[in-house]
C-alpha cells in the first residue's frame, strides 16, 4: 500500500514539474519580446560562481509611483510587500519605459503599452529576476550590459532570455554560439 501511495505521489509531482516546464517553454517561444534598461553590478558569489546582480530602472519608477499613489497610509507610501502591474510603453525597438501603475487612473493599456507584473518584497520592487548567472571567468563579456531581453506573457510575467549592450546587441562570450 505504501509503495502505491509513493508511486502515485511521485507521478503527481513529476506531472506538475513537467507541466511547469511546458508552460515556461511556451512562454519563451510565444512571449512578446521586450527590453528593460538595467543598472547592473558584478559581484562574485563564492558558492554560486560568477553572476551579475540586476537592477531595473523600471523598478525605481514603480517605487516612486507607489510612494505617490493611493490612500496616504504609511504602508502605501513605503510598502513592504505588494503585488501589482505597471503599464509600460514600448518603443519601436521594444524598449520599455514606465508610464503608470495599472489601476491608478482606470485606463486600460493602449496599443503601444503592456502590463508587467511586479512584486514588492521588503520594500524592493522586483521584476522577473534579480541576477544573471554565467560561467566563471566570463564576467568581462557582460560588463557592457545595458538591457535585459525578456519574453512577456499575457499574464504580465517576464522571463529573462539574455543581456544586451546599449545598441541592443546580444552579449555572447567568445567561443559560444547564439
Amino acid at each position: 500500500m505504501r509503495e502505491a501511495i509513493a508511486l502515485v505521489t511521485l507521478a503527481v509531482i513529476l506531472g506538475i514539474v513537467n507541466w511547469s516546464i511546458v508552460g515556461k517553454e511556451k512562454h519563451l517561444a510565444d512571449g512578446r519580446i521586450v527590453y528593460l534598461e538595467l543598472a547592473p553590478v558584478d559581484p562574485r558569489s563564492l558558492m554560486q560562481g560568477d553572476y551579475m546582480a540586476l537592477h531595473f530602472a523600471l523598478s525605481d519608477r514603480v517605487r516612486q509611483a507607489l510612494s505617490r499613489s493611493g490612500p496616504e497610509s504609511a504602508e502605501r507610501r513605503h510598502p513592504v510587500t505588494a503585488d501589482g502591474y505597471a503599464v509600460v510603453g514600448l518603443d519601436a525597438r521594444g524598449v520599455g519605459t514606465f508610464h503608470r501603475l495599472y489601476g491608478d487612473d482606470g485606463a486600460e493599456p493602449d496599443n503601444n503599452e503592456v502590463l508587467m507584473r511586479f512584486r514588492v518584497r521588503k520594500g524592493v520592487v522586483k521584476f522577473a529576476t534579480n541576477a544573471y548567472f554565467f560561467q566563471e571567468g566570463q564576467g568581462k563579456y557582460f560588463q557592457a550590459a545595458r538591457y535585459g531581453r525578456f519574453r512577456l506573457d499575457d499574464k504580465g510575467e517576464l522571463l529573462l532570455t539574455g543581456l544586451y549592450d546599449k545598441h541592443l546587441n546580444k552579449l555572447i562570450p567568445a567561443g559560444e554560439n547564439e
